[in-house]
């Protein structure tokens, strides 16, 4: 049976990546319901080939890298010179720490490399999606910038790349990464408002230098709902796409955006982002999916299952009840696959929207112009 699809399912990459504040055993609970709905017959499943010193200063200092490698597994009190590295905070020290960054960012250049064999159109890493991390520093529970990783092996092969990120919160680790370049254009819809993390993605943050317009960000205020949420990313995400006209793309799903996330401010249902999803394979070009925020372990489950049960197109496999795993218990008071919209109050005016898309469209013109310059 011809398997388009990647999927990386390893059990020490999920005990690692249950290392990670607050979202404790989420990983297991994505990998089970996946299994139980027998999804991992349809893909080929992949272990983690754990990233090597040199993997890691593809993108982040080496001085962070070493500082990583030393750290003490023993010391938790914490230095000036780890507040410096950004360990601390909301990335407190883990155990066996180098064991967990190689193994995360593994797992995204795993199925990464998986695309650049040109055997898979679909990579799936559900635990990747860590795009806060800079360059010398961990920031927003993410340690290593697996994403960014990921990029630079695809653009080997692929040359252009589109990043997309439908997290609830700015994808600011990888735009930095890329804002003074053409060669991947990053595309973040997120809740953006004063005080909600990080704080940055503004409608007029579009690149610097040969980068400019290359950075797309799309700020939403809270409570946008399922209908609004997917025609703007249709819109965009399309009109993005064909002046870009990327050879790869790569898509963060965080799944924060849902109602009922406890950080995320968004009304989102699943069903939202399995037509984000959609749109983005009617593009037929090579797609690495990864993973992000979600704090909501059971929805975060839902939501990922059914992603990559459009994936691997076998959305007919979902009964509307969950089905025996070990977690079963998580699914609770209904036990249902299903999530319903909430009543949270819609801050998105229409006019607004509209002003958004407009600016974008405006930049997207130059881009399809600059592209044009560029392949003639």
């Amino acid at each position: 049976m011809d398997h388009s699809v990647c999927y990386i399912s390893d059990s020490q990459l999920i005990k690692e990546c249950c290392k990670i504040p607050n979202i404790s055993k989420r990983a297991y609970l994505v990998d089970s319901l996946i299994k139980a709905y027998h999804l991992s017959d349809h893909m080929d499943v992949f272990k983690v080939n754990p990233s090597s010193y040199e993997d890691l200063i593809g993108f982040h200092s080496s001085a962070y890298v070493d500082f990583l490698k030393n750290l003490n597994d023993n010391n938790s009190s914490l230095s000036d010179t780890e507040e410096a590295y950004g360990i601390g905070y909301d990335c407190p020290v883990v155990k066996d720490i180098w064991q967990f960054v190689t193994y995360i960012s593994g797992a995204s250049l795993t199925a990464a490399k998986a695309l650049t064999t040109m055997q898979y159109r679909y990579s799936i890493n559900w635990c990747g999606g860590w795009h806060h991390a800079l360059r010398d520093s961990a920031q927003g529970f993410c340690y290593v910038n697996d994403i960014v990783l990921a990029i630079e092996m695809l653009r080997k092969t692929f040359r252009k790349v589109l990043y997309i990120d439908i997290d609830v919160h700015h994808g600011n680790g990888v735009e930095y990464a890329y804002m003074a370049t053409d060669k991947v254009l990053t595309l973040s819809f997120h809740q953006y408002e004063p005080g909600f993390y990080p704080t940055s993605g503004s409608l007029n943050d579009i690149g610097i230098d040969k980068g400019k317009y290359y950075t797309v960000n799309v700020p939403f205020k809270e409570g946008i709902n399922d209908d609004k949420y997917i025609t703007m990313f249709q819109k965009i995400s399309n009109m993005v796409n064909s002046s870009y006209n990327p050879k790869c793309i790569v898509v963060q799903c965080g799944a924060d955006s849902l109602v009922g996330d406890p950080i995320g401010g968004f009304n989102l249902t699943p069903k939202a982002l399995v037509e984000c999803v959609k749109n983005v394979m009617k593009w037929e070009k090579p797609t690495l999916f990864l993973g992000g925020g979600g704090y909501n372990e059971a929805n975060v489950a839902r939501c990922w299952t059914y992603l990559t049960a459009i994936i691997t197109g076998q959305d007919d496999l979902l009964s509307s009840d969950i089905p025996d795993n070990e977690y079963f218990s998580a699914y609770g008071p209904d036990f249902t696959f299903d999530i319903n919209p909430g009543n949270r109050k819609d801050f998105n005016s229409f006019n607004n929207l509209n002003n958004i898309f407009s600016v974008i469209a405006n930049n997207m013109k130059i881009v399809k112009e600059l592209v044009r310059k560029q392949e003639k």
